[in-house]
């Protein structure tokens, strides 16, 4: 798999390969030793040279920012066999489901059912092992749905709101 990838304006071409124990990666050319582990949904934990990195997703919109630690990188990726990858404007149609990133309890709703939201605009809070993650709306549009309440126990993956 071949990708394109900018992070902060800077052009990469990064190939992976799966091999029998891990990953074959190709950073510009250059071979980079990489072992790699999804921690939980959108969480990659990655060993790159013997030094360990915890690396988060987080979609806003129609931009895409990696945590790798406390430092935020602004990444675009573009994967040319992807059909996707040429009609992100699509993503922006229709209802979309806002789902629980871990397993835990929702601390906050910070939106009401019919309020209108931007996108990257908090809708609710998450606590997992004492952090607190905030879900945020991937478009703007009007919350359509809440579907659970302060205080409610949920699982990775779950619907938690919608946005239409």
């Amino acid at each position: 798999m071949t990708y394109d990838i900018a992070i902060n304006g800077k052009n990469y071409r990064l190939d992976l390969k799966r091999v029998l124990d891990g990953w074959s990666c190709h950073l510009d050319g250059r071979e980079v030793d990489v072992d790699a582990v999804l921690a939980r949904p959108d969480v990659l934990s990655l060993r790159i040279a013997n030094k360990a990195y915890e690396v988060k997703c987080e979609r806003v919109g129609n931009e895409m920012h990696l945590w790798v630690g406390s430092v935020r990188f602004a990444v675009n990726v573009r994967d040319p066999r992807s059909f996707r990858g040429r009609i992100r404007a699509v993503d922006d149609h229709g209802p979309r489901r806002l789902t629980a990133p871990m397993p835990g309890k929702i601390v906050r709703v910070l939106v009401s059912q019919g309020d209108e939201v931007s996108a990257g605009t908090g809708v609710l809070v998450v606590e997992a092992m004492k952090m607190q993650n905030e879900v945020k709306s991937p478009k703007k549009g009007r919350i359509q749905k809440i579907l659970v309440s302060e205080g409610a126990a949920v699982n990775a993956g779950d619907v938690l709101a919608i946005v239409e």
